[in-house]
């Protein structure tokens, strides 16, 4: 399961801030991927997420966040099945610690403060993210990109995300394992 150049591919998702606060989510399809059951002698197998960049932009994607804008949130991908898709301010609430370090399905984590300054905000603070060592794998069908907007953002954003990650073969144990902690 070691990091290497020859296995290691690219999936990414984005979602947009919109001018609101609360919550939503966007998901990304891992079921071509994931196969958590072991048939016979072949073994499961999952996705190792090693590293997790997060790009907070403008609406279109193409420049960095507007000097001037304001605005709060947390970003965080997460490994669990069964949500759709939902914009920011609907009707989705997450619970407490759901996007935070404690959470055991919280894959990767960041926060934003656009704190309105013309010379720019500092950049971004991960608070957990895997690593090429260690990586997180999903045994799951999905993931998700959940945002939290405590203070909405003056203009527009949308929040992307890159996964480097390459599949896995699991013995039956760790399997087992990696299901029992990723079940919501």
């Amino acid at each position: 399961m070691a990091y290497s150049m020859k296995d290691v591919f690219y999936l990414d998702t984005s979602i947009d801030t919109t001018t609101s606060s609360g919550d939503g989510l966007a998901t990304l399809d891992l079921s071509s991927y994931v196969d958590p059951i072991a048939r016979g002698r072949s073994k499961g197998t999952g996705l190792a997420i090693y590293k997790v960049h997060f790009d907070i932009s403008s609406s279109d994607g193409n420049a960095p966040v507007p000097a001037g804008t304001t605005g709060t949130f947390r970003a965080a991908l997460l490994s669990f099945s069964g949500l759709p898709a939902t914009a920011v301010g609907s009707s989705i609430n997450f619970n407490d610690d759901q996007l935070s370090a404690t959470n055991d399905l919280v894959i990767a984590g960041v926060d934003f403060y656009a704190g309105g300054t013309a010379a720019g905000d500092p950049a971004p603070h991960m608070f957990v993210m895997p690593s090429e060592d260690v990586p997180y794998v999903v045994v799951r069908d999905q993931v998700a990109l959940c945002i939290d907007v405590t203070t909405a953002m003056s203009t527009a954003s949308r929040v992307g995300v890159r996964l480097e990650c390459a599949q896995v073969t699991l013995d039956q144990s760790t399997l087992n394992q990696l299901l029992r902690t990723q079940t919501v």
